[in-house]
């Protein structure tokens, strides 16, 4: 790697390098346990619309935070549950501590909510109920450092980050999953590369037709591709060069892939036979910083950029994005860090890995964003408990 594209990389992470936090610290906890560690419930005065959780990623007892979504999409905290595992920090990482996307993964489908727990290796299932959890299962993400997990239909990947990466498959059989003999396959990236959070690959995602899983690998600026055939990889992976530091995925309507580089470039691909990307068009660079997190809302891909505390906005038509608003949102907290949409789109949930808040915007015309409430969690990288993932219902 040259000096200039080093440059580049530190540049597009400089709010995750530049030490704007302290040092997250590990935090005294109860010990697991199999159902949830209450705090006071509060309730909606009317039915709950559905629910937010947010993963506490603690390293010494990793839990979910529930909350209740009203109507109008305010939050009303419920409970916490601890997942029966430890969270983790890669080295360097300040107000992302597990430099990823889909730490914490919903599957409404099945009502099943999937987190990793970064310190023990294994990865929890939870059976969901509105805003109450009940955990099912916790299984071995065979790997080093699980951050990410994808699910479509009745497939289920994880990512494991250290030891070069490594990606493993489940089936999901009646509400609980089953590894899938054969499936783990290595990545071949750079082991003990440093930094690490910039090295360790960010995301896996599977295709919505199930015929591909795909993998970001940040500064090594490739995409890599494993077709799948009755949910088993392929042995090696087509790759593709993508941007300078490719981190958030995600997909359109028709099943077009959608890549979020750090440096705000936004690109779509196409995904053919063998794993084959085809770049259909590209956006941006939008001139915010650390652009790592994405979701698709109607037709809008935002992105969240944790070293400018906005949100960005890209139109997406028929396979084209094209950049709307590189400013769409300002975060309330420092380090915006993963993104969630509720059901039906009209909620956009942030959460900012600074302060550990969550902010609520209401979903307008044209992707617009108004901020309605923000709402506190007590962790955080300034609190020295710093957290990662969120989901919605």
């Amino acid at each position: 790697m040259t000096h200039r594209r080093i440059s580049i990389l530190v540049a597009a992470a400089a709010a995750l390098t530049l030490g704007a936090f302290p040092a997250p610290a590990a935090e005294a906890a109860p010990a697991p346990t199999a159902q949830p560690a209450h705090a006071q419930p509060t309730h909606h005065r009317s039915q709950p619309a559905g629910a937010v959780f947010v993963q506490s990623n603690d390293l010494t007892a990793n839990s979910v935070i529930a909350f209740d979504r009203g109507a109008d999409g305010r939050l009303r905290r419920t409970a916490s549950y601890y997942t029966g595992g430890k969270g983790a920090v890669v080295t360097d990482a300040v107000v992302d501590p597990l430099a990823s996307q889909g730490s914490l993964t919903l599957d409404r489908r099945h009502r099943l909510l999937f987190a990793v727990n970064g310190g023990s290796d294994t990865i929890t299932v939870f059976g969901v109920d509105g805003s109450r959890l009940v955990r099912r299962q916790i299984l071995p993400s065979h790997g080093d450092l699980p951050v990410s997990v994808s699910v479509t239909g009745d497939l289920v990947y994880v990512l494991n980050a250290r030891d070069g990466g490594s990606i493993s498959g489940y089936r999901i059989d009646g509400r609980t999953l089953r590894p899938l003999a054969g499936s783990t396959r290595q990545l071949h990236l750079m082991p003990n590369a440093n930094p690490e959070f910039l090295q360790s690959p960010a995301q896996v995602a599977i295709t919505p037709d199930r015929g591909a899983v795909v993998v970001s690998t940040k500064t090594h600026g490739t995409l890599l591709t494993y077709p799948l055939r009755h949910g088993m990889p392929s042995a090696t992976p087509t790759t593709t060069t993508s941007g300078m530091v490719p981190f958030a995925l995600s997909f359109d309507r028709a099943g077009r892939l959608l890549v979020i580089d750090a440096t705000g470039l936004a690109t779509s691909y196409r995904v053919g036979a063998k794993g084959r990307l085809t770049q259909l068009s590209q956006a941006g660079p939008t001139g915010q910083q650390a652009a790592c997190w994405s979701v698709v809302v109607h037709g809008t891909l935002y992105a969240a950029n944790a070293g400018s505390n906005s949100i960005s906005s890209f139109r997406v038509r028929a396979g084209k994005v094209s950049l709307t608003d590189a400013t769409a949102a300002s975060t309330s907290g420092g380090g915006p860090v993963d993104l969630a949409a509720s059901r039906g789109g009209q909620y956009l949930y942030q959460l900012n890995g600074a302060d550990g808040s969550v902010d609520t915007f209401r979903v307008g015309r044209h992707g617009a964003l108004t901020r309605i409430e923000t709402t506190r969690t007590g962790l955080g990288a300034t609190n020295g408990r710093p957290l990662e993932g969120i989901a919605a219902s």
